[in-house]
C-alpha cells in the first residue's frame, strides 16, 4: 500500500505550531505502524484492539487537552489533530479515546471533588481504568431531557433504577458517567463504578458500523450509588459540556476519515487504467476528486478556527454544531464518492473506503444528528427553537 499522503491545498499546516505538527506527526506513526496493520481483522470480527490502549495512554491521547493528573495538558488544536489522525485509522479507535476523554475524564475533571480527580484521572489517563457515558436512553437520544432514569436519595446513596442504550466502551469499562433524574426531576451525574451491585452490561452485536468498537446497553436495577460519587453539576448543561467537547473532537476526526478515502480515491484513480489510460484523466472522475479536495480543505479550516477559538476559550456550542454537521456530512458523501470510484473494489475490505462509509453513518448519527444541529444553527440565526 502507498503511504498515506495528507491533503494540505491551502497550505494550513503554515497555521500549526511546532508542537501541534509533533503530535499530529507522532500519532500518524502510531496509526501508520500500529492501527492499519490490524484494522481489518479487528472490524471482521467485530472486535476492539484492547493491546492498543497502555500505548494510547503512553502517547498521552486520553485525556490529552486536561490539565494535571498525569493527563498531558496540550492546546485544544493538538487534541483535534490528534482525533483526525486516530480516525484516519477508524472511527472506532476515535471513538474510543473521545468517550474516555471528552465524556467521562472531562467531567470528573470539571465536576467531581478533589478526592475522586485523584482516584480516577490518573488510571484513566494511562487507560488502566475505562470510562463509559450513559446519557442515551431506549427511548430518548435526541432530547435526552426526556430521559427515565431515576435516582433516589436514600441517606447516604442513590438509588439508580433505569437503562441506557447505545454507550460506547460500555462492555470494557471501570466505571460510568451516567445521568438521571431525581427526586426534584433535575438532571444529576454520577461516576458509578462497574463493580456496584445492580449494574449490568449488554453489548450489542452484529453491528454494520463500528465494529471495531464495543458498544453497550448499561441497565442499572436498585443500584446502590455513594452520594460522594455524585457530580457538582445540575440540569442538562452537564451532559451537554461533555456532548460539545466530544463533538469537538468529532469534527476534527472526520477529516481523518475523509482523508484517507480521498487518498486512497485518488491513488486508485491514477492507476486504474480503462479505455487505455487511468481513470483519473477522465473529466468526471476529476470533479469527484476536485470536490473532495476541497470539502477537506474547507473543513479544516472550519476546524482550525474551532480550535483556535476553544483555546481562546471564546468557542460557543453552535460553532461547534456547525463544524461536526458539516464535517461529518461531508466526510460521508467523500467516502461514497471513494466506492463509487472504486467499483467494485469498493465493496471490500481490501481497501478502506467502505469501513469509513458504514463507520460515517453511526458518526453522523451520534453526538447528535445532522439534523438537530441545524436546528442549532436555526435556533441561532432565528431566535426560534424549531424543535420545541
Amino acid at each position: 500500500m502507498k503511504p498515506f499522503e495528507a491533503p494540505d491545498y491551502m497550505e494550513i499546516d503554515d497555521l500549526l505550531s511546532d508542537e501541534e505538527k509533533m503530535v499530529r506527526s507522532t500519532i500518524r506513526q502510531f496509526v501508520d505502524r500500529e492501527v492499519m496493520p490490524i484494522i481489518e481483522k479487528e472490524y471482521r470480527e467485530g472486535t476492539f484492539p484492547k493491546k492498543l490502549i497502555p500505548q494510547l495512554g503512553e502517547l498521552g491521547t486520553l485525556g490529552a487537552s486536561l490539565q494535571g493528573y498525569g493527563c498531558a495538558g496540550l492546546s485544544n488544536t493538538a487534541y483535534g489533530l490528534i482525533m483526525q489522525e486516530l480516525e484516519r485509522g477508524d472511527s472506532g479507535i476515535r471513538s474510543f479515546v473521545s468517550v474516555q476523554g471528552a465524556l467521562c475524564m472531562y467531567p470528573i475533571h470539571a465536576f467531581a471533588s478533589e478526592e475522586l480527580k485523584k482516584k480516577y484521572l490518573p488510571k484513566m489517563a494511562t487507560g488502566e481504568f475505562i470510562g463509559c457515558f450513559g446519557l442515551t436512553e431506549p427511548d430518548y437520544g435526541s432530547n435526552p431531557g426526556g430521559m427515565v432514569t431515576r435516582a433516589k436519595k436514600d441517606g447516604s446513596h442513590y438509588i439508580l433504577n433505569g437503562s441506557k442504550m447505545w454507550i460506547t466502551n460500555g462492555g470494557m469499562s471501570d466505571l460510568a458517567i451516567v445521568w438521571a433524574k431525581n427526586d426534584n426531576d433535575k438532571i444529576i451525574g454520577f461516576i458509578v463504578d462497574r463493580e456496584l451491585k445492580g449494574f449490568t452490561v449488554r453489548d450489542i452485536h452484529n453491528k454494520f458500523s463500528l465494529r471495531a468498537s464495543i458498544t453497550s446497553e448499561l441497565i442499572f436495577e436498585d443500584c446502590r450509588v455513594p452520594a460522594t460519587h455524585q457530580l457538582q453539576v445540575e440540569g442538562l448543561r452537564g451532559p451537554f459540556s461533555c456532548l460539545n467537547n466530544a463533538r469537538f473532537g468529532i469534527s476534527w476526526g472526520a477529516l481523518g476519515a475523509a482523508m484517507a478515502c480521498y487518498d486512497e480515491a485518488l491513488n486508485y484513480a491514477k492507476t486504474r487504467i480503462q479505455f487505455d489510460k487511468p481513470i483519473a484523466s477522465f473529466q468526471l472522475v476529476q470533479a469527484k476528486l476536485a470536490y473532495m479536495v476541497t470539502e477537506i480543505t474547507k473543513g479544516q479550516l472550519l476546524a482550525l478556527q474551532l480550535g483556535r477559538l476553544k483555546d481562546q476559550g471564546r468557542v460557543q456550542p453552535h460553532q461547534v454544531s456547525m463544524a461536526k454537521m458539516n464535517n461529518v456530512s461531508e466526510a460521508l458523501k467523500i467516502a461514497r464518492l471513494t466506492r463509487d470510484i472504486l467499483g467494485a473494489s469498493g465493496i471490500t475490505d481490501e481497501y478502506q473506503c467502505g469501513r469509513h462509509m458504514m463507520n460515517l453513518e453511526s458518526v453522523n448519527t451520534y453526538e447528535g444528528t445532522e439534523d438537530i444541529h441545524r436546528l442549532v444553527i436555526g435556533q441561532t440565526v432565528t431566535g426560534i427553537p424549531a424543535y420545541r
